[in-house]
């Protein structure tokens, strides 16, 4: 994928692949040329690399690639599928799939990110090479070494942090902040002016992640991976710094879209709307995920945003509010608007689709219809939960250290206090 899950997950996939002894290189599409995650024509062009790939392992990405399995299959290569995204009816005929989101999985952590996915891979491979005999317990590889890349991805994607992902994430920043981390994340950190001492999941969802996110919005991921394969100090700051432009660049970006989406909402009756879509010409397709954030958090309704495409299709990327499936309610619009809907796929909050250009404002009219169907009224409600008040001698400098250094996240909120105060002085700094 071209985010930060997948740019996590390949970095561990290529490092413990390595450090079983196995030759692996990586490739990652361009978004622009080659479109989502594997197709019949990225085969092509990794069957054509010498030498020859035996296997194609994928991360974050696969589970809708039916046919490009097939092309792999057709020129002698097998292909492992390892992904988190939810699956459609199809999947494709690999030699394997893993992936905790199918029926047939019994993994009890269905929210792992795709980083996470491939760690567990490499955590199975490394047993089973243990009971052949391989290995033992004190030779075998130190993956957990790759724990501080597990909890960025993990993060970043901002899935649900049950239990099972408190817990990676917990050990990545407890390696993180004993300055055992990999050289591309310490320089990261760095550029960020981040002390990487005191590094936090905030640090890894508004730093860290996004400038990775920047290099697969604005061009291709290769620059963020190999920031986190840098194990040379200063070739990992050279990659870090180039991120930090980029990212600059993107916010720049961000602001202009920003400005005329907000635009395009004065146009609309938001009251009456149940799902919002924009376009604008201007827009850029790298960047319309975070503009359906911003719009998203500003009016409570699922957004996407669509971009102008090379191709002549409009390229749109959309989160949603809970109790809204995003992914669900775009595959009825597919299925009511035969040949409208291109492709789509993605979860519950975040998901990408493709649409004819000359149908955007039938595809929005549906959206709006399919959201509105399958949402309650007090969805778009506005509700703020809290866990109450606290007496004046519970609220202490240990209470806030406390709640810092808890692993808050998606689906495991930090808690919120609401009490009411008199103010008695105040200054402003």
């Amino acid at each position: 994928d071209y985010d930060c899950d997948g740019a996590t997950a390949c970095a561990v996939a290529i490092r413990g692949l390595r450090m079983f002894g196995i030759e692996a290189g990586y490739f990652v599409p361009d978004r622009v040329l080659h479109g989502y995650g594997l197709t019949p024509a990225v085969v092509d062009i990794v069957a054509a690399r010498s030498p020859k790939p035996d296997l194609i392992v994928t991360v974050d990405n696969g589970i809708s690639s039916a046919a490009a399995v097939e092309r792999a299959r057709e020129l002698g290569i097998d292909v492992i599928v390892t992904d988190h995204h939810l699956p459609g009816q199809e999947l494709p005929n690999a030699c394997c799939i893993v992936n905790p989101n199918l029926a047939t999985s019994a993994f009890p952590s269905k929210t792992l990110a795709g980083v996470g996915v491939i760690y567990y891979v490499l955590l199975a491979l490394r047993t089973l090479l243990r009971e052949k005999g391989v290995y033992t317990k004190e030779s075998q590889p130190r993956l957990d070494r790759l724990v501080d890349l597990v909890a960025l991805g993990t993060v970043a994607d901002v899935v649900r942090l049950d239990k099972n992902n408190r817990i990676l994430v917990s050990q990545g920043l407890r390696r993180i902040r004993s300055a055992r981390t990999h050289a591309g994340l310490a320089a990261l950190f760095s550029v960020a002016g981040k002390d990487i001492s005191k590094a936090s999941v905030r640090d890894f969802g508004f730093a860290i992640g996004p400038r990775i996110n920047a290099a697969g919005r604005l061009g291709t991921m290769e620059n963020g991976i190999e920031c986190l394969l840098a194990d040379d100090p200063q070739a990992a700051v050279r990659f870090a710094e180039s991120l930090n432009s980029i990212n600059a660049e993107r916010r720049e970006l961000e602001v202009g879209m920003q400005q005329a989406a907000e635009a395009q909402l004065e146009t609309l009756d938001i009251a009456s709307s149940a799902g919002v879509t924009l376009f604008d010409e201007s827009f850029s397709e790298g960047v319309v995920g975070l503009v359906a954030a911003r719009i998203k958090e500003r009016i409570h309704r699922p957004v996407i945003a669509f971009a102008p495409t090379e191709s002549g299709e409009l390229k749109g990327s959309g989160r949603s509010i809970p109790g809204v499936h995003l992914r669900d309610v775009l595959d009825l619009v597919a299925k009511e608007l035969p040949g409208v809907v291109l492709r789509f796929g993605g979860h519950a909050m975040a998901a990408g689709l493709s649409i004819r250009a000359d149908a955007y404002r039938e595809f929005s009219a549906a959206f709006d219809e399919a959201v509105r169907r399958n949402a309650a009224p007090e969805t778009f409600e506005r509700v703020v939960l809290t866990d109450g008040g606290l007496a004046p001698d519970e609220i202490s400098e240990r209470l806030c250290l406390e709640m810092d250094r808890q692993i808050w996240g998606q689906g495991f909120e930090a808690p919120l206090f609401a009490n009411e105060f008199t103010v008695l002085h105040q200054t402003l700094l």
